[in-house]
């Protein structure tokens, strides 16, 4: 590598936070998009980021991935099956890497935590996942520290909760009035703004002190319905109508209770203090503002989010 050459950095699964980060990164390091479909690698050629497709659930042992022998970081954003309780994407492309990076960053969720009834849990609490989609996570947490330590890999570990921003607030929610949890009955749930979580991102990579596992937070704990009510307030839509909890059993959808049916306060201190990062957003009202602000400028496509849930579809 000559001195005007940069170090290489896989992101796969370049989807809502991918693309920022790849953005975000372009000045650091020379960028390749891993996605699953043509139609988004020309999306993100069409936005000047590097891509290639590559389909994880149908990909073959001696496949080519796009690697070079100077290998700053993989970044692996991609989500699990739906099913299963572990990821045997993260697996199939384990095998297929060949050429160890320097740093190897996998983004988690904070759902491994599973239910602690409102309690703080930091990174030396147990995981307790309740939902195969947390196990699915846990299996893939463990995946990547035993291929990191075989190889001698930097590895970091991003446990993150809901991810809103530009485009990912629950405005259409809020218009068709669909209704929240009675304030009684909704339990602690945590979130991050996008553009905090990629500055978490490009810090796990570029902080050479950052090892092991890392909750990224904006240290806000507060209920899905507390959320609701303050991006209504400031978009100036009305309140969601309330229900209980039994009335909730009835007609909310089985993965938005099983986000709801987990209630925990998510600790930020390590992040903080040990990753370096500085959260532009620790004030959810400054955050929801922003995203409001460039709502209709929000260009970078994905699959919505929920606002209590993990970060699939990145």
């Amino acid at each position: 590598m000559t001195v005007t050459e940069k170090a290489h950095a896989l992101i796969v699964g370049c989807g809502y936070v991918g693309e920022r980060l790849a953005r975000r990164l372009a000045d650091t390091f020379d960028i390749t998009a891993v996605v699953r479909t043509p139609t988004r690698v020309g999306e993100l050629r069409t936005a000047g980021i590097n891509a290639v497709g590559l389909d994880l659930d149908r990909v073959r042992l001696g496949s080519w991935i796009p690697e070079k022998l100077e290998q700053a970081a993989i970044f692996y954003l991609a989500p699990p099956p739906a099913t299963g309780e572990s990821d045997l994407r993260l697996d199939r492309f384990l095998q297929l890497a060949t050429v160890p990076p320097r740093t190897f960053v996998y983004i988690s969720t904070t759902g491994v935590y599973g239910d602690t009834e409102g309690a703080p849990v930091d990174e030396g609490t147990p995981v307790q996942p309740m939902t195969d989609r947390a196990r699915r996570r846990v299996s893939a947490e463990e995946m990547t520290r035993v291929w990191c330590t075989e190889r001698r890999v930097r590895r970091v570990v991003l446990r993150v909760p809901g991810i809103y921003g530009p485009g990912r607030l629950p405005l259409e929610r809020l218009r068709r009035r669909e209704p929240t949890l009675h304030p009684d009955d909704a339990g602690i749930s945590n979130r991050i703004h996008v553009t905090d979580l990629v500055e978490a991102c490009a810090a796990a990579a570029l902080n050479p002190e950052a090892r092991g596992i890392y909750n990224v937070t904006d240290g806000n704990s507060c209920s899905s319905t507390d959320f609701l009510d303050r991006v209504a307030a400031l978009a100036g839509l009305p309140a969601p109508p309330r229900v209980s909890m039994d009335e909730a059993q009835l007609t909310f959808s089985p993965e938005r209770l099983s986000f709801l049916n987990e209630s925990r306060r998510v600790s930020n201190d390590r992040m903080l203090k040990h990753l370096g990062v500085r959260l532009r957003y620790a004030d959810i009202d400054e955050g929801i503002r922003s995203s409001l602000l460039q709502e209709e400028d929000s260009v970078p496509q994905g699959r919505p989010t929920s606002s209590a849930g993990g970060p699939d579809g990145r």
